[in-house]
């Protein structure tokens, strides 16, 4: 009898492993037909139906982790992207790879519908690079008429044994953004972004390569001194800031013709503190909302700076002159509403 019952079990065991394997086989094999024959326009929709339909027999627990929450980059997603550019294996069939112009290391990343493996405290962990494309509306600026138009909207999944969810939420993903945080100082090249042409909300950055430093500008070692002392001071204070109740931010006003050193003091202050710097023209915006979103979407630990704020003021008196004799072009009131609003700010740019 207890010959039999040993023999049931095993054979169970071997029934549950043989299934597994199973599954995992089919999934796989549905994974390189996707990639090997599908169109784009099929292969995410075909591979989320058999992920989907496999979930039902799986203990596993998947975190969905996306490119954007709302209006502004998923910083977790970002972490995510650095970090597994060092876990990229031999066995992954499709990477991505760039060099950016004046930078020495390649850029490594995952293509979408490609996985990795990953360990952490012996337990498994699979991501998978995801895509979908949705619809995203109407548009409309100044720079193009109004259409609609689709976005590849990326994202990862995190897979793991749901006996191992709390490891992965409070320790793993923590590590990961800890991790990616050491990376992305290590190799930092500092950027320069400006608004995108084709989306108000975004901007579009170019490396930033200017010389400039606190040791080469043209000033007084006084100046300099106090300029370097309240830029040490205002970093280390974020702590101070939070429990005062302010904003962590710091303005400068800067003044002069043209030439005598206003933007090499910007980026020698960028370079000092290992800042990127965001550059606004207000005379390109059309509207509030676009001023909020192109806010929003700024990052921490970098430099807004607002371009020629006497031009503003400029449009500002020519668009009332335009009203006065009834020729406001459309889209100036608008314009006139932003200068309303910025030329009575005190702060510039500002870092924060």
């Amino acid at each position: 009898m207890a010959d039999a019952s040993s023999e049931y079990r095993a054979a169970t065991m071997k029934a549950v492993f043989s299934a597994a394997a199973s599954v995992t086989t089919s999934v796989v094999l549905a994974r390189t037909v996707a990639n090997d024959f599908l169109p784009c326009e099929f292969r995410e929709y075909f591979l989320s139906s058999v992920r989907g339909f496999f979930s039902w027999f799986s203990s596993e627990v998947t975190v969905v982790i996306e490119e954007f929450d709302g209006l502004v980059n998923n910083q977790i997603y970002e972490a995510v992207q650095i970090y597994l550019a060092t876990k990229i294996s031999r066995s992954t069939r499709r990477i991505r790879v760039s060099k950016p112009e004046k930078e020495n290391n390649f850029n490594v990343s995952m293509e979408p519908n490609e996985e990795v493996i990953d360990v952490f405290d012996g337990v498994k962990l699979r991501w998978f690079l995801a895509s979908r494309r949705v619809e995203s509306g109407y548009k409309s600026n100044h720079r193009m008429n109004s259409r609609s138009y689709q976005l590849d909207v990326r994202f990862y999944e995190l897979s793991f044994h749901s006996k191992h969810r709390n490891t992965v939420i409070n320790s793993y993903l923590p590590y990961v953004v800890e991790t990616a945080k050491y990376l992305r100082q290590e190799k930092k090249t500092l950027k320069l972004f400006t608004p995108s042409m084709e989306h108000m909300h975004a901007w579009t950055p170019v490396n930033l390569d200017h010389p400039a430093t606190f040791e080469t500008l043209a000033l007084e070692a006084e100046v300099k001194r106090t300029i370097m002392e309240d830029l040490e001071r205002f970093v280390k204070r974020k702590d101070y800031y939070r429990r005062v109740g302010k904003a962590w931010k710091r303005g400068y006003l800067l003044y002069g013709p043209p030439g005598t050193g206003k933007s090499s003091l910007v980026a020698a202050m960028a370079n000092y503190l290992n800042f990127d710097i965001y550059d606004l023209e207000l005379t390109e915006l059309r509207g509030n909302s676009e001023l909020r979103r192109l806010l929003v979407a700024t990052a921490n630990r970098s430099i807004l700076v607002v371009e020629d704020i006497d031009c503003t003021i400029d449009l500002q008196d020519r668009a009332a002159a335009a009203a006065e004799a009834g020729q406001l072009a459309p889209g100036f009131e608008q314009e006139r509403q932003v200068s309303d609003q910025i030329i009575h700010l005190s702060v510039i740019w500002g870092i924060r």
